[in-house]
Parts: structure tokens; C-alpha cells; sequence
């Protein structure tokens, strides 16, 4: 049986004023990449691709370097479209995200609905493994959309999974039923 490996990203650099989807990886986020690798490692993906923001795209290109394995990006991959939305605190963000969750349908935050976010990365998703049907795959993403995904094919709660997925953190899903098989909330 095949395995899907959704990666949520490393640690970026928070830039106040710079919109978040335009962030690179933090050189913590940087460093946490090698034990990343490691964690990916024993699921052996052929291939890692990855969203087109800079955080995931980096993300990718370190631990493929580590495993020794081709790498790509993938237009949809990115995370629930937030562009219109300030900078918040954490706390209050965070109220928020469980909105989102709570109420799938309704767009909450941002410029799409959870349900709108699940559509566009869960087709992205199948047209990346589509395109590649052998071996194992990895994709660097983003917290939310790995939730949706991960909570629509199992019995998690989305807003438990997003919670407790840090940066970096990995679910593992069987191919072609993405049944979840594995959380890894926290790495390095």
C-alpha cells in the first residue's frame, strides 16, 4: 500500500507588515528540517512536492536534499486563503480558527470557506498523485488544509488536529483511500 505524507511546514520569520503567505523559514525553522528529514525518512517518499508559498517550498527543497529524492511544487498545495486578513494575536486568531472549523460552509476568515479550502487542496492533492503513481509521497503544506484533509477522512475533529500539529508536523495517509494512519504533532 502506498503512503500519503502531508508535511506541515518549519518555523518561518514572522515579517510584521509582510502578508504571510510570503514568509520564508526562520533559521529555527531551517534547523528543524535535518530531524524533519529523519521523520520522514522511514516512509521512504519518492517524491516531495510542494505548495508554492516560500515556507513550504523551502521546507521541501532541505529534507529532499536529506533524503536524496526529486522535488516540486504544485499550484492549490497553499493554505486557506487568509490574504485579506490582518495580522492578529494568537489568541485572538486562534478563536477565530475554531470558527472556521465550527462552521465549514461560512466563510469566517478569509477569502475562502473550510469546505472551499478542502475542495481546492483535496483536488490538488489528487492531481498530484495522479501524476505520480508509484512510490510513496510527500507534500509540504500548511496547517489548515492538512486538517480539513485529515479530518474528513478520519474521525479526528479539525480544529483538535490543527491545534496540535506544530511546526514541523506530518500526518500519514494510505493511498488511494487517504485513511489517516499516523500524527506526528511535533518534530524536533
Amino acid at each position: 500500500m502506498r503512503k500519503l505524507i502531508l508535511i506541515k511546514h518549519a518555523s518561518p520569520l514572522v515579517v510584521p507588515g509582510t502578508p504571510p503567505e510570503k514568509w520564508k523559514l526562520s533559521d529555527k525553522g531551517r534547523e528543524s528540517c535535518g530531524p524533519l528529514a529523519e521523520a520522514v525518512r522511514p516512509h521512504a517518499p519518492a517524491i516531495i512536492v510542494a505548495s508554492e508559498e516560500p515556507k513550504a517550498r523551502e521546507t521541501a527543497e532541505i529534507v529532499a536534499k536529506a533524503l536524496d529524492v526529486p522535488v516540486e511544487t504544485a499550484a492549490d498545495l497553499h493554505e486557506h486563503d487568509r490574504t485579506n486578513v490582518p495580522h492578529m494575536r494568537s489568541g485572538e486568531f486562534i478563536s477565530h480558527m475554531e470558527v472556521v472549523f465550527r462552521k465549514p460552509t461560512e466563510r469566517v476568515l478569509g477569502r475562502e470557506s473550510a469546505v472551499q479550502a478542502l475542495d481546492r487542496f483535496e483536488r490538488a492533492v489528487n492531481d498530484v498523485v495522479a501524476r505520480h503513481p508509484a512510490g510513496n509521497i510527500a507534500i509540504v503544506s500548511h496547517g489548515t488544509v492538512i486538517a480539513l484533509l485529515a479530518a474528513e477522512h478520519s474521525e479526528r475533529y479539525g480544529f483538535d488536529l490543527w491545534r496540535e500539529m506544530q511546526l514541523p508536523s506530518l500526518v500519514v495517509m494510505d493511498l488511494p483511500g487517504y485513511e489517516l494512519r499516523e500524527v506526528v504533532s511535533h518534530i524536533g
